[in-house]
């Protein structure tokens, strides 16, 4: 080829692109083939096909949330909303509930989000007050963080609350009844009614969110669950996501945690280390630069502000909980010595300070049966914990995935679970960075907002709805949180070859914000004007 000839897609230019690992500014950055090929000087004095004024914008890699319910969340917009934002008392959803069944045919399903009963007056909905708004209707509201639910009689009767699994409960009343409230795995008592839900619903609710994200500058995520259990819609999840991708409609770089009640032993010669998992021996890394198979997904424990988290004592103001376990200890390191030995990534859900030691406990033992250098095991959220499991967390090279939104939407919840004695111990993404983890950032959305900007300020500000300042100490620079949003989350992903950083050879996922969102005075203000992935312009706020 004719050297003068050549000349790359595209350079994006006039802008603040800040670049490689140490977020230096450059003006300039150019693409081929969806790769970033220079920045810099060099980027700019390259003949292009196009070329694009970024006219002072300040341009970062991607936005990637490391733990975030796409499909959930994207089927949860046609949903009743009963958040905060709609709903401050317990009155309020009911008489939201009456105003959804009354436009609807009896006998059908009315499906509600988002409620906290910790912002709501009156607490949990119950069954009977959704008995009078909704007589006639099968009604399921759905608690913030997913670990809990409320059902009307006319749900309750169709369950057989006889076989309520281990690893939850059916909360009962004064009298003996059923409040409506189910608790962790109680929740599958409902699966013979709603579960598996239809591959179409799943594959619009991708699109749904997909749409969302990248308007928000996220370009890369990773899905926390699908298949079985808690958070699965599906025992074919994976083909909701193949159905979005083929037809357009993912538009962001996928990573799905597989359930850990999907995997299961396999036929293999002896000495394979491929007993356990999925068929055909699919495992983490399975998948190309657009979908791929990324860790197994294990519930060890609940929520906090659902007081259900395993403490080490009891909450605040409940002298008896001490919350439980979804998973039996036991079984917690069966299936993660099984699964490490068997070449998965685990990431295991963890909030209490006693789950996180459990947790701790199985890593450290499958690590010491089968060591490996690389294996980026992760605790997810690792809510709650002290400093010698926080040493211990260091040293066996895990990742920890907090969520910095929780402290802004439900930290108010969590102090009160916690109480005085106990708040600075909570989401400790300082000490993380300080004890030598490598922090991502992420989400858990839809429990909270997941727009990344929103996440990076709470890191760095940590106050709680009400205004309160929850754990001074625990607050990170915005020039930290952003490369938690980028390469900590892509680093989590076994994604950082490919994303995170801004530098030749990565793929050319950019965000495209209108201010630069290291500067702490900015963070208030700082928007997404656009969104670039493999370098093409996928979303922009105006022309």
């Amino acid at each position: 080829m004719n050297s003068t000839s050549f000349a790359v897609d595209t350079v994006f230019a006039g802008a603040r692109v800040l670049v490689g690992h140490e977020l230096r500014p450059e003006r300039a950055v150019a693409v081929h083939h969806g790769r970033v090929v220079a920045v810099g000087e060099r980027a700019a004095a390259l003949p292009a096909r196009e070329r694009v004024d970024l006219a002072g914008a300040t341009v970062v890699p991607g936005f990637h949330d490391a733990h975030n319910h796409m499909a959930w969340y994207g089927m949860g917009l046609n949903e009743l909303d009963l958040g905060a934002g709609s709903c401050g008392s317990v009155e309020d959803v009911y008489a939201a509930v009456a105003r959804e069944a009354a436009g609807r045919p009896a006998g059908t399903w009315i499906n509600g989000r988002g409620y906290d009963q910790t912002k709501l007056a009156g607490g949990h909905p119950t069954r009977a007050g959704l008995d009078r708004a909704a007589p006639d209707h099968y009604v399921r509201l759905a608690h913030t963080t997913g670990h809990m639910c409320v059902v009307n009689s006319a749900v309750l009767d169709r369950l057989d609350l006889s076989a309520v699994p281990d690893g939850g409960d059916v909360v009962l009343d004064d009298a003996g009844l059923p409040t409506g409230l189910l608790r962790e795995r109680a929740q599958r008592l409902l699966d013979p009614l709603l579960y598996p839900v239809p591959l179409t619903d799943v594959t619009a609710g991708i699109a749904r969110a997909s749409e969302r994200y990248l308007a928000e500058g996220i370009t890369s995520v990773q899905e926390a669950g699908i298949g079985r259990g808690l958070v699965g819609s599906t025992p074919v999840e994976l083909a909701a996501y193949q159905r979005a991708r083929e037809s357009g409609q993912l538009g962001v770089r996928t990573t799905l945690m597989v359930s850990a009640d999907s995997l299961h032993p396999l036929e293999q010669c002896e000495g394979d280390s491929a007993d356990f998992g999925l068929d055909l021996g699919v495992r983490t890394g399975f998948g190309d630069e657009w979908l791929r198979i990324g860790p197994v997904k294990l519930f060890a424990d609940g929520s906090l502000v659902g007081r259900t988290c395993a403490m080490h004592e009891p909450f605040a103001g409940e002298p008896g909980n001490t919350g439980y376990f979804q998973t039996d200890e036991a079984a917690i390191a069966d299936i993660v010595l099984r699964a490490h030995r068997c070449g998965w990534q685990v990431a295991t859900h963890a909030i209490g300070d006693r789950a996180v030691s459990v947790v701790l406990d199985a890593y450290e033992a499958a690590l010491a049966a089968h060591p490996a250098t690389d294996h980026r095991h992760r605790i997810e959220h690792c809510g709650v914990l002290g400093d010698a499991d926080l040493r211990r967390l260091a040293g066996l090279g895990l990742i920890p995935v907090p969520q910095g939104r929780f402290v802004n939407e439900i930290g108010d919840g969590m102090r009160g679970a916690l109480g005085a004695g106990r708040e600075n111990l909570c989401y400790r993404q300082r000490s993380f960075l300080e004890a030598g983890c490598v922090l991502p950032g992420s989400s858990d959305r839809p429990v909270v907002a997941g727009a990344p900007l929103l996440g990076i300020a709470d890191l760095a500000r940590r106050y709680t709805a009400s205004g309160y300042l929850l754990g001074e100490d625990e607050r990170i620079a915005p020039v930290q949180a952003l490369r938690a949003y980028t390469y900590g989350s892509a680093y989590a992903a076994f994604r950082d070859r490919d994303l995170g950083v801004i530098e030749p050879g990565k793929l050319a996922d950019f965000a495209v914000l209108s201010d630069d969102p290291t500067v702490a005075e900015n963070l208030d203000t700082v928007r997404v004007e656009a969104t670039v992935v493999g370098g093409r312009i996928v979303h922009e706020r105006s022309g």
